[in-house]
C-alpha cells in the first residue's frame, strides 16, 4: 500500500535529479569550452611563435584564438607556460609522426622514403622556427617535454637504423645531422624569403646527399665507393 510518505519521497528524489542533471550538463560543457579555447589558442601561439619568434605578443595570440586577454591569462599564467604547452604539441606529434613512419618501415615500406616523409611533414611544421622557445623557456626541467623528445629520438634512431641495414643510407649519418638539417631550413633568415615549396625543395637535395647510390651492399663505406 502506498502511503504519502513514500508519494512525498519518489517526488524529492525526482525533484533532485532534475536538479542535479542541468548543473551536469553546465560542468560538462564548461570543460569542454575550456578544452576547446586551449586548443584554440595552442594553435594560435604556434604561428605567431613562428612569425615573431619567443617575443611574439600575446595580444596578437588572444586575437588570432578568438578569445580574451583574460580567458587567455586563464588558461597560461605567463609566456613561459605558454610557450612550453606549444613546443609539447609540437614535439608530441612530431614523435607521433615519427612512430608511424617506423612501423611502416617495420612493416616492410622502403625505410628511406619513411624517412623522407617524417622530414617533410616536420618542415611543414616549422620545427626550427621554435627552438628558440626551447632555449628562452628553459624547458630542460620538464620532465613531460623531456619525455616526448627521448621518444621522438628513439623512434627516429630506430628508422634510421633500418635504412642503414638496408644500404640506402649512408652509414655516416647521425640522428643529429638529420634534425640540424630540418632546423636550419625551417628557421627563418633575415632578408631572405624562402616559399614552402623551396624548402621542400632543398630538403630534397639535402635527404637525396644521404643516400647511398649502392643500396643493399654491406661491404665497404658507401662514401668512398667509386662507380
Amino acid at each position: 500500500m502506498t502511503t504519502v510518505a513514500d508519494v512525498n519521497v519518489d517526488v524529492d528524489v525526482t525533484a533532485d535529479a532534475a536538479a542535479v542533471a542541468p548543473a551536469a550538463v553546465r560542468v560538462h560543457r564548461t570543460r569542454a569550452d575550456a578544452l576547446r579555447n586551449r586548443e584554440r589558442i595552442v594553435a594560435a601561439a604556434r604561428d605567431v611563435f613562428v612569425e615573431y619568434g619567443p617575443d611574439a605578443p600575446l595580444d596578437e595570440i588572444a586575437r588570432r584564438a578568438g578569445i580574451g586577454n583574460a580567458t587567455l591569462y586563464r588558461h597560461f599564467a605567463d609566456r613561459q607556460a605558454l610557450a612550453h604547452a606549444v613546443l609539447l604539441s609540437v614535439v608530441t606529434r612530431t614523435a607521433d609522426r615519427a612512430a608511424v613512419e617506423n612501423a611502416a618501415a617495420a612493416a616492410g615500406d622502403d625505410p628511406c622514403a619513411a624517412l623522407g616523409r617524417f622530414a617533410h611533414s616536420a618542415v611543414d611544421d616549422n620545427i626550427g622556427a621554435l627552438c628558440g622557445l626551447l632555449v628562452n623557456g628553459d624547458d630542460s626541467r620538464s620532465a613531460e617535454l623531456g619525455a616526448q623528445i627521448a621518444r621522438l629520438e628513439a623512434e627516429l634512431e630506430d628508422l634510421m637504423e633500418r635504412a642503414r641495414k638496408d644500404g640506402r643510407l649512408r652509414p655516416d649519418v647521425t640522428l643529429n645531422d638529420l634534425m640540424v638539417a630540418i632546423s636550419r631550413l625551417t628557421r627563418p633568415l633575415p632578408g631572405i624569403d624562402c616559399s614552402g615549396s623551396e624548402l621542400h625543395r632543398h630538403l630534397q637535395l639535402f635527404l637525396d646527399g644521404l643516400k647511398t647510390p649502392y643500396p643493399n651492399h654491406e661491404a665497404g663505406d658507401a662514401t668512398t665507393r667509386t662507380p
